[in-house]
């Protein structure tokens, strides 16, 4: 009876184990919990995008949004980062499915094929390639996301250091 129980609770423990280290698909609310964390890690886009007063265009809201999503995954839903000022830096304060109503003034919606997703988040190309050569589309304030082309790399560099399966699409 003994053994039993053991190996329910061994099953168990690897179960968990595995399901902790298998990889959200790249896009999903799960993934994006991870983006937002990964944002927050990085100190180019958390003070640069303070410094130069990026943050602080959110239309009253108290953030920024920036809308995602993979143009070969039709049917998925999109996610959203939301970015606020907190302690003196532009911190991701959610990652998840998405929820806002954009403003083009404001905030972004940025879409690409899944392998071009991947080859940005590699840094093959930056945000200027991918835009001129429509790797990448974007609707936002435009001046604004020229203004800050070092931190919206940084930002596309993110894709690459978040674990996420590209073989299937998010699901609803």
């Amino acid at each position: 009876m003994m053994r039993k129980r053991i190996a329910a609770a061994t099953f168990a423990a690897l179960l968990v184990a595995s399901a902790a280290h298998a990889e959200s698909v790249m896009m999903s609310p799960d993934w994006a919990v991870g983006m937002c964390k990964a944002w927050n890690a990085d100190a180019t886009l958390t003070q640069a995008l303070m410094d130069s007063g990026w943050v602080k265009n959110n239309k009253g809201r108290g953030f920024k949004v920036m809308q995602i999503y993979r143009e070969d995954c039709a049917e998925s839903p999109r996610i959203e980062l939301r970015v606020a000022e907190k302690d003196g830096k532009a911190t991701c304060v959610y990652g998840g499915k998405a929820e806002t109503k954009l403003d083009s003034d404001a905030d972004y919606l940025m879409w690409a094929a899944t392998p071009q997703w991947t080859e940005m988040g590699r840094g093959d190309y930056g945000p200027m390639r991918a835009m001129f050569f429509r790797r990448l589309h974007f609707d936002g304030p435009m001046n604004e996301a020229m203004s800050n082309m070092g931190p919206f790399e940084g930002f596309l560099l993110l894709v690459g250091k978040v674990p996420g399966q590209t073989n299937a699409c998010p699901s609803k």
